[in-house]
């Protein structure tokens, strides 16, 4: 049943995102746009709500409740940054707006943007833990969590792997072409 409620959330977060857009560009009703954008948290909610009542009917705490945890944390890590990101293309595409400057490609610039992105994963994870955390309490018996706290170390392993890449781009910044380069100087 989780399973089914985590998929349901996701294709729910992206009908909601591509109404939403469409109401805001297509149909120049940004009102309503924006108000089918601000309901996409509501379906977390509704995972988290279900997640509880399921734990508290006394189902056996399990992967798919690990599953909902990450889901929620990857939602409020980088949620916002993938609608603003769709909000600008679709503002271009759909609005005439100017089209959306892309993340930088070299140096230090690149670095700090990697850097950003990790910081979301980073929230994710640490959203992920504090709900994974509270479950665990709620549970209650120690025997029946042990699903749970392996999804903990789940998060921050995914949260240091994508750190370790993210400093790869720090250390072995990449440098820009002699075309681009010299661009840039000229400016």
């Amino acid at each position: 049943m989780i399973v089914t409620l985590i998929v349901v959330c996701e294709v729910g977060f992206w009908v909601l995102l591509a109404g939403g857009l469409a109401f805001r560009y297509l149909l120049r009703m940004p009102r309503t746009g924006l108000a089918l954008l601000l309901c996409e948290p509501l379906l977390e909610v509704v995972l988290l709500v279900v997640t509880a009542l399921d734990l508290k009917a006394g189902a056996e705490p399990n992967w798919t409740h690990g599953l909902a945890a990450l889901y929620i944390g990857y939602t409020v890590g980088h949620g916002h940054r993938t609608v603003k990101w769709l909000d600008g293309h679709a503002a271009h595409r759909l609005g005439g707006a100017a089209r959306p400057a892309g993340p930088p490609k070299y140096g230090m610039a690149r670095a700090r943007h990697e850097g950003r992105v990790w910081l979301g994963t980073v929230v994710a994870a640490a959203v992920a833990t504090g709900l994974l955390q509270i479950a665990i309490w709620y549970v209650g018996d120690p025997g029946r969590v042990s699903s749970l706290e392996s999804w903990r170390y789940v998060a921050w392993r995914a949260a240091g792997i994508h750190g370790v890449i993210a400093l790869t781009y720090l250390v072995f910044p990449k440098k820009a072409p002699e075309s681009v380069a010299g661009s840039l100087t000229k400016r």
